[in-house]
């Protein structure tokens, strides 16, 4: 690894010499030996204001890559006179705090001020930047977007000096709705000052830097410079628990019992996958404490809770002074500095790969072993198991996330998506922000030069007209587009400023304090129970005027249904999923339990039949395993409802009931032959399109164009159909009688 010496009198390297003397300083007042290769790679390009994406691993110093140069520049050119120097877009409230407390010492040093903007920033501390803006703001995309409509008259003074734009965790952004709302808002930012603004994107887990680098600077992304320095060999711990949960054994409570008895003493993180799972294995885990009569280390930690609680758990983990175990959401997955744990665990089959590598990053650092531990839960086999449950898709998913982590692999990012939701909110805040456009102005700032560039004109005037249609819009005789009286309504709600849809919740207070909120999937009565925050509650009062409920001590409770779904599982995953179960090797990461299952799943998938064809005759029903991504699977099953078909989609399998096999071999053979559909033709039957915020105003036309070109893969699924013809017609179909295979069962203990 080729670093450079910034102290004592060893040389330095060119470029530390090409920082500030002021920033060398600081440097050497940490005692840095050396600059990390993100570090020593940024500082030429950030200096001479190119694009930079750096991709590098958790902890290796990626902020201080892009702010070292930054602060240098900004301390060694001042500013001719006031306005914002530098902008740092961050995805989480608590990660600008974070970052702030990262940047003050050396920005102190400099005289740069630091400003963070976001919701629970103080009023007076904003006017201040309002009044004397300068140095370097620290900002959620949702702030910024408030900017543009609160304060348009505001935004040249502030921005006319900005030389340097910041993205963190950039791959939280890719592909989503928050995604293309900060790519429009940069736009619109560079718009507003009339210049080119130099972006620096940072991320840990970039699957195609390439493709990054163009959602970076759309359009731009080749002139992007690319730093991915390669990372450490550092070691792995790793174990791999496979539960069955029966009547005989409660998977639950084995994964407890080994969470209580190995992390009890440390400090770690268990990702839970969902907020109601959250809920429930920090009862468990505090219950054995109370049990056992020992000090409860297990607490929550997930976007409901109340920000005082959220933030009560990152000190103590940040403390060290007494051990402590989040249990977590992805709340904890992004870069909020909480310091390194003993170790992470994994309960389910992790998200995705990327995720799965952001949360790994939490460990091991200061050159310790990364400790990670997987547990999987299957449900016991017996004759009336369906197939694609007789595999154990949650244990060979999960083996498959790992063979593709450690093989450096991540999910790339998503090109699919028109973003029409998205869209609609920025023509409103461009309305907001200019008093009124034309549609021809709006184009062109948001699509034609902007980044909508995939939206053609006549899909935009179908948006318009439909906007229209909803009352968001009205046209005045000048041809100017003003808001309409529910496009006012919209605009002047403080939930306008999101991309992202935020459902009605309800406060809950318990003994005089607020412990969070919850959105209730089922209606909320007095007298129920609820786990929340790691204790359990009685309902004792809704206020349903007021979205308040009022909770008291309980010694029973049950966790409550949170929104949400699980992601969409990408292609290299389910085929690695195949090559696993075709395979004979059992990897050495596995525990008894976990090698038991996997020896079911395979035995049970030559016994249905899978190693020959991906068509499954299961009583009157068949079962077709294309293992292909949700995407590709969606169009298989949809084309096939265009047909007359019934079909339902179960993790891995399309269920076509009351079909027989061969007609299923026909029916995919049909497809196979037939040009590959139109999108939108598929999504049409569809009854629930509405994905996003502003859906409901599209109108069903436009509805079904963005919910095809976000959810439906017709291109991969017809180049995987020929394929999945000939393995079924290589094998004759037949019905497998509803007889199960051996059940496994799991040994709690360490191996």
């Amino acid at each position: 690894m080729t670093t450079s010496q910034v102290s004592g009198s060893e040389p330095a390297s060119a470029a530390f010499g090409r920082l500030h003397p002021d920033v060398r300083r600081w440097i050497w007042q940490r005692g840095w030996r050396e600059l990390h290769p993100a570090q020593e790679a940024a500082v030429e390009p950030v200096l001479a204001g190119e694009d930079v994406l750096i991709s590098a691993a958790t902890a290796s110093g990626k902020t201080e890559a892009a702010f070292l140069p930054i602060c240098s520049g900004l301390a060694a050119t001042p500013a001719d006179g006031p306005g914002i120097q530098a902008v740092y877009i961050g995805p989480l409230k608590a990660l600008i705090n974070d970052q702030q407390g990262r940047l003050d010492s050396l920005c102190e040093l400099l005289g740069i001020p630091v400003h963070p903007w976001h919701g629970d920033v103080a009023a007076a501390a904003k006017q201040r930047v309002l009044k004397r803006p300068g140095g370097i703001l620290l900002i959620t995309p949702e702030s910024l977007e408030a900017l543009f409509v609160v304060r348009a008259t505001k935004i040249f003074g502030l921005f006319g000096a900005l030389r340097h734009v910041v993205v963190d965790e950039l791959h939280s952004f890719i592909g989503t709705e928050r995604g293309a709302q900060l790519q429009s808002l940069l736009h619109r930012l560079e718009l507003a000052v009339r210049r080119r603004v130099p972006r620096i994107g940072l991320s840990a887990t970039l699957g195609d830097l390439a493709d990054a680098a163009e959602f970076l600077r759309p359009g731009g992304g080749a002139r992007v410079r690319l730093i991915a320095p390669p990372g450490d060999a550092q070691e792995l711990r790793l174990q791999l628990r496979g539960h069955v949960h029966s009547a005989r054994s409660d998977a639950d409570a084995e994964i407890t019992a080994h969470l209580f008895a190995h992390l009890r003493g440390t400090d770690n993180l268990v990702f839970a996958n969902s907020r109601s799972r959250v809920e429930q294995f920090t009862d468990r885990l505090t219950r054995r404490a109370e049990r056992t009569r020992v000090p409860n280390e297990f607490v929550p930690h997930h976007g409901n809770l109340s920000k005082d609680l959220r933030e009560h758990v990152e000190a103590r983990l940040r403390d060290r002074s007494l051990p402590v175990t989040a249990i977590c959401t992805s709340t904890l997955e992004m870069g909020i500095d909480i310091g390194s744990v003993t170790s992470v665990a994994q309960i389910g089959a992790p998200s995705s790969v990327a995720a799965l590598r952001q949360r790994l990053g939490r460990s091991g650092r200061r050159g310790d072993p990364a400790v990670l531990r997987i547990y999987v839960r299957e449900e016991e086999v017996t004759a009336s198991t369906a197939p694609q449950d007789q595999v154990r898709a949650e244990l060979v998913q999960t083996i498959a996330v790992v063979d593709l982590l450690l093989e450096r692999w991540y999910e790339p990012p998503s090109a699919g998506g028109l973003h029409l939701s998205t869209l609609t909110q920025q023509i409103l805040s461009l309305i907001a922000q200019h008093g009124g456009v034309t549609p021809a102005e709006a184009y062109r700032t948001l699509c034609g030069d902007g980044p909508f560039h995939h939206v053609g004109q006549g899909t935009f005037g179908a948006l318009l007209r439909a906007l229209g249609s909803a009352g968001l819009l009205r046209q005045e005789p000048d041809g100017l587009l003003l808001h309409d009286e529910t496009g006012e309504r919209i605009v002047n709600h403080y939930g306008f400023f999101a991309a992202f849809a935020s459902p009605e919740e309800y406060r809950l207070v318990a003994e005089g304090r607020t412990l969070g909120s919850l959105a209730p999937a089922a209606p909320v009565l007095p007298g129920g129970l609820l786990i929340f925050a790691g204790r359990r509650w009685r309902i004792q009062r809704v206020d349903g005027a007021a979205k308040v409920i009022d909770l008291t001590p309980s010694s029973g409770g049950a966790p409550p249904a949170f929104g949400g779904g699980a992601a969409d599982v990408h292609d290299r995953i389910r085929a690695r999923m195949r090559l696993l179960y075709e395979r004979t090797d059992v990897p050495a990461y596995l525990d008894t339990g976990a090698r038991r299952l996997l020896a079911e799943a395979r035995d049970n998938f030559r016994r249905l039949g899978l190693d020959a064809g991906p068509v499954v005759g299961w009583g009157d029903d068949t079962y077709v395993f294309p293992f292909r991504g949700d995407a590709v699977m969606a169009a298989l099953g949809l084309a096939l409802a265009l047909r007359g078909v019934r079909y339902e989609k179960e993790s891995l399998a399309l269920r076509l009931p009351q079909t027989s096999p061969e007609r299923a071999v026909e029916l995919l053979d049909e497809l196979a032959a037939a040009p590959p559909p139109d999108p939108r033709k598929l999504a049409a039957p569809v009854l629930d399109k509405e994905l996003d915020k502003y859906d409901e105003y599209l109108g069903e036309d436009l509805l079904t164009t963005a919910y095809a070109a976000r959810r439906i893969d017709v291109p991969a699924a017809w180049e995987a159909l020929p394929g999945l013809v000939a393995a079924a017609r290589r094998r004759t179909p037949t019905r497998v009688p509803r007889v199960a295979g051996g059940t496994a069962s799991t040994d709690s203990r360490t191996p």
